[in-house]
């Protein structure tokens, strides 16, 4: 009754070791396990689903209790104040290791392990925060938080298994959640650390890289961190402010002083987890937790002495294989995530072989709409000549003006005025009306230069697309002969089948070795040897052990050669990774032709109603200009005849003006030239005196301007 109703502090502990202890006493005396003559029907309530569990064993009994050791522990845990490594995951892990899981649900090897976990993880997060209250060296404290990041994947593990799933309920979800948020934030912690320990030994390019690792991590906690109590988001806050000053300090440091590159996340050693908490021990037998056996008259303790050595046999037994296992399985892990091989997509043949969905569902809506290609080429053919007829009028309407300008010019010069030496300003136009066109006409042009280059970008557009509009209108044999396929050769092929041979091979030695796992577990679960026990004398106690542990050789040795075969299938691997690695290119790179070849015929089918629309606008933009180009031609014309008009005027004024021209001086007759007679007889230089009036008369003013 004290067991059952325990108080919640460390004497129900001491209650709860005292009442299994006597258990243990009880049941290497007394038949009372499963299907034994004293046995009678042991009642628990499952804590998840509520459900009342009987079973005629006292072993269930015991691992009710175990249950609630751990339990009540985990609880003062929570309580306490957060300096002490211990935790609650021995009663835990006595359970898992000791009692069958198949009492029920709540205590299966997922929901155990789960238990276990969260309790290591949580005593390392005490350790951690007392290293760093300490001050301890920034790589000891980077592998301490990278050990509570290892418990609580472990626990997220046991968490995504589909049997706790179904246990747990709802609050799976948010334990997961939690448990992924403390994930990314203690990784966050251990990186910043790392990065902390960089610039102790002056490696600013890792620093850099460290603490924009931390800085990534962080964000995916602050993510699922959503729906948590203020005291966690304040304290990601302040993680926040931490991490973000230190990596921008570090980045501008790096940028501007020390120039050091920056190094690949991945090509840096992984930090490894340092498991520096530990269980609290069960030991059914002492004394000093126990109190006396009750039951001490009616069995020799020698033989439940003996039982309790043989169980510690099988636990060290369970223990040395699983290090191996682990061991192993960590090496695996490791290469098979620096492989990235997934042996389901390893060639992704399959993709090539048939039409996306998201395209099909294009092809299917354009069956529909026969006429969309028929209706884009028309709408630009309408466009295009609206356009150039506004082109023309415009072109018509500035050769119109140059004309009157050239005209006005010429009559500027017959009436005398300055000539205007060409490159410089025009003069001004000859009538208001035209001084009107002009400046609408210019206007026009700049609208219509505006409009021009965004009407060459919609053409552009359009002949991108219609290609493909076309493509996914046709036959789906022309859309799938369209998008990109590998080319394999023979040898390709080869290469392809025989990593997936060995892909295979590593999942087998992984299922194997689960199995066999699993199969050690069962059988050190069923056996017993107290009623051997009970007659053996206990000089004959070690030997008999030793025969005992013999049935266990055999899945040891399978163990064994499971393990050992995992070099040579790594090894191969390998080998076949590096013949794969030309294939796995030209894969890649006919995979990412592929996805952009769909991705732009799906951009052409989603462009199809927007080039439509523009289009549109733009017919109904250069109709409108059409429409005031036309106006504008009419009144130019009107414009230039007038001032050609005015231009006839003014030259017949001017003639009026002019006087009748004077009449010429006669031309002086010719007159042979004087010849001297001889003997001194002739002119002389006063007879050649009045031939000055025989000159022609100076023009007057007038006509000699004209």
């Amino acid at each position: 009754q004290s067991a059952v109703n325990v108080p919640r502090d460390f004497e129900g502990c001491s209650t709860l070791r005292k009442y299994f202890g006597q258990l243990h006493y009880l049941q290497s005396r007394i038949p009372m396990g499963a299907e034994q003559e004293a046995a009678v029907p042991i009642a628990w309530t499952e804590i998840f689903s509520g459900k009342t569990v009987t079973h005629e064993d006292i072993k269930y009994e015991q691992a009710c209790i175990l249950y609630n050791l751990g339990a009540l522990h985990s609880m003062l845990g929570a309580m306490d104040k957060r300096v002490s490594e211990e935790c609650a995951a021995g009663a835990f892990t006595y359970l898992r290791d000791h009692f069958p899981h198949s009492y029920s649900v709540d205590m299966s090897h997922q929901i155990l392990n789960l238990n276990i976990n969260l309790m290591l993880g949580q005593a390392q997060e005490c350790l951690l925060e007392k290293s760093m209250l300490d001050n301890r060296k920034s790589f000891l404290v980077a592998r301490i938080s990278a050990q509570v990041v290892d418990y609580y994947k472990e626990a997220c593990r046991a968490l995504e298994n589909s049997e706790t799933a179904s246990l747990l309920g709802k609050i799976q979800k948010d334990w997961k959640k939690l448990v992924q948020m403390k994930i990314y934030y203690f990784a966050a912690v251990a990186h910043l650390h790392m990065g902390k320990q960089a610039e102790e030994q002056q490696k600013f390019g890792e620093r850099v890289i460290y603490f924009q690792s931390a800085l990534d991590k962080l964000n995916e906690a602050i993510k699922l961190a959503k729906g948590q109590p203020e005291t966690v988001q304040e304290a990601l806050r302040f993680t926040m402010d931490v991490i973000g000053g230190k990596y921008n300090s570090a980045k501008k440091d790096n940028d501007f002083i020390y120039h050091e590159a920056v190094p690949a996340l991945d090509t840096l050693q992984s930090v490894k987890g340092a498991p520096l908490v530990k269980a609290l021990p069960v030991n059914p037998t002492d004394p000093a937790v126990t109190g006396p056996d009750i039951f001490a008259k009616l069995v020799p303790m020698a033989a439940h002495e003996a039982s309790s050595l043989y169980s510690e046999e099988k636990a060290k037994l369970l223990r040395d294989v699983m290090a191996k296992i682990e061991a192993k399985n960590e090496v695996l892990d490791q290469f098979m995530d620096s492989m990235q091989l997934d042996p389901e997509t390893v060639d992704n043949l399959d993709m090539y072989n048939h039409i996306p969905p998201v395209l099909m569902e294009k092809c299917a809506a354009l069956s529909v709409r026969p006429d969309t290609v028929k209706n884009l080429v028309q709408s630009m053919q309408v466009l295009s000549g609206v356009f150039t007829d506004v082109e023309a009028s415009l072109k018509e309407i500035r050769d119109l003006l140059e004309e009157d300008e050239a005209q006005e010019r010429k009559l500027q010069e017959l009436l005398g005025k300055v000539p205007v030496p060409q490159g410089s300003s025009p003069p001004p136009p000859s009538s208001p009306g035209l001084a009107e066109v002009s400046k609408e006409c210019s206007k026009y042009m700049e609208v219509h230069e505006k409009a021009s280059f965004t009407n060459t970008e919609l053409h552009k557009a359009m002949n991108l697309h219609i290609s493909n509009l076309r493509l996914l209108s046709g036959p789906l044999e022309q859309v799938r002969a369209a998008l990109p396929s590998p080319t394999l050769t023979e040898d390709d092929k080869q290469v392809l089948q025989n990593l997936k041979r060995i892909l295979a091979k590593v999942q087998e030695m992984r299922d194997q070795r689960t199995s066999l796992e699993q199969q050690l577990r069962e059988m050190i679960q069923k056996d017993d040897i107290t009623t051997s026990l009970v007659t053996t004398d206990r000089s004959e106690m070690k030997k008999l052990f030793e025969e005992q542990l013999k049935k266990y050789d055999q899945i040891k040795v399978y163990l064994e050669q499971n393990l050992a075969a995992q070099e040579n299938v790594l090894k191969a691997l390998t080998d076949a990774n590096v013949k794969y690695a030309a294939v796995r290119k030209g894969l890649a790179e006919v995979e990412h032709k592929w996805n952009t070849t769909v991705q732009t015929l799906v951009a052409s089918y989603e462009a199809y109603e927007d080039l439509m629309k523009k289009s549109q606008e733009g017919k109904d933009f250069y109709t409108d200009l059409e429409g005031k180009a036309t106006k504008l031609l009419e009144k130019a014309r009107a414009a230039c005849q007038a001032a050609e008009a005015n231009r006839q005027q003014i030259l017949e004024k001017e003639m009026k003006k002019q006087p009748p021209p004077r009449p010429t001086a006669p031309k002086p007759l010719q007159k042979k030239p004087l010849e001297l007679e001889a003997g001194g007889g002739g002119l002389d230089a006063g007879d050649l005196a009045p031939l000055g009036s025989l000159a022609l008369p100076e023009l007057p003013e007038e006509l000699r301007s004209l």
